[in-house]
């Protein structure tokens, strides 16, 4: 790319980001350009990376090894039938296979039950019994922590520190070789 088309898609994205500053934004696009490698474009359509290539960076760069998540996005993830929703039932076996066991008198089951009615609660918005990805997405903008509110779908916070530091350096920082 060229530099005047990477300045401009630096300028719309930092403008439409604001999770992100320039100079973060710019080093995303790099690193993304250079995960690329070469790209081609067949019939007007540009190819970039497989879902092997992609499954590659995940397991190197975040240790990520399910097979499931490296597949999905977060929604899809628990969305276990791909049905286009999340279940009561979709969401009371990601919270039992989530949740430590805890030693008790109490049936587990019971207090799983209670969480899915609470979660049902939270983050259905159109009251249909269910989670679409619209009351999903709604409810994970407005309280993020409910993006992994099933379970884990995003690499560990150590991870995704490594990551940021090693993406984010600033250029005139030296480097011990």
């Amino acid at each position: 790319m060229n530099r005047k088309k990477l300045q401009k898609l630096t300028d719309t994205l930092t403008k439409n980001c604001k999770n992100f500053n320039k100079f973060e934004v710019k080093c995303l696009i790099d690193l993304f350009y250079n995960l690329m490698g070469e790209v081609t474009e067949r019939q007007g359509i540009t190819i970039g990376l497989d879902r092997n290539a992609f499954r590659n960076i995940l397991h190197m760069t975040f240790g990520m090894t399910d097979d499931m998540i490296m597949d999905r996005d977060c929604f899809e993830v628990f969305d276990l039938n791909g049905d286009g929703f999340i279940s009561k039932e979709e969401m009371f076996h990601m919270l039992k296979n989530s949740l430590l066991k805890q030693p008790s008198e109490e049936d587990p089951d019971e207090g799983i039950k209670d969480l899915v009615e609470i979660t049902l609660k939270k983050m259905d918005h159109d009251h249909d019994g269910k989670l679409s990805f619209t009351d999903y997405e709604q409810a994970v903008r407005e309280e993020t922590l409910l993006l992994e509110a099933f379970g884990p779908c995003l690499p560990d916070p150590k991870s995704q520190m490594e990551f940021e530091a090693q993406v984010f350096k600033d250029p005139n920082e030296f480097n011990d070789i």
